[in-house]
């Protein structure tokens, strides 16, 4: 039996889901990480993500995907999803989704190496498709991460 919500890990499994309607780092929940002595990659599909064009106030609409190796911490899947629900009504460009979406990431769970990309459906007839990652600093992982960003391929 696994025991992460008795140890109080978790609290948003199980409960009635509350939906924020602005951004809401704070629902985000991390559990211990129970393989830590392997480095495996954890892969997120967020295939309904939307948020608004901080100047228009028109949605926008995303897939976003979410890599990373876990250390100690790993992010609960509920929490994530009511995470990212609550960019539905707040305003930020593209490239600032992506990048607060990875930064939140690390501040609650300081992964070994995380990157996040943004595949957002064209507006204006343009797609826009950010890419932003980290590796944790001297570590094998800080060198993946820069080998990766300047080989980066469009999902």
């Amino acid at each position: 039996m696994d025991t992460r919500k008795e140890e109080h890990e978790l609290h948003l499994l199980g409960g009635n889901t509350v939906y924020r309607q602005d951004y809401a780092p704070e629902v985000l929940e991390a559990f211990t990480n129970k393989h830590q002595e392997n480095d495996y990659w954890v892969h997120f599909n967020c295939p309904e993500f939307t948020s608004l064009c901080p100047i228009t106030g028109q949605p926008d609409f995303a897939t976003i995907y979410i890599d990373y190796i876990p250390d100690v911490k790993m992010v609960e899947s509920k929490s994530l999803k009511l995470y990212l629900f609550s960019y539905r009504n707040h305003g930020d460009f593209h490239e600032d989704c992506v990048n607060k979406i990875m930064k939140d990431l690390i501040k609650l769970m300081d992964p070994k190496y995380i990157e996040v990309t943004g595949i957002f459906t064209p507006r204006g007839g343009i797609s826009i498709y950010p890419y932003c990652n980290y590796g944790r600093p001297g570590t094998k992982f800080e060198k993946l991460a820069e080998q990766r960003l300047f080989n980066h391929q469009i999902k």
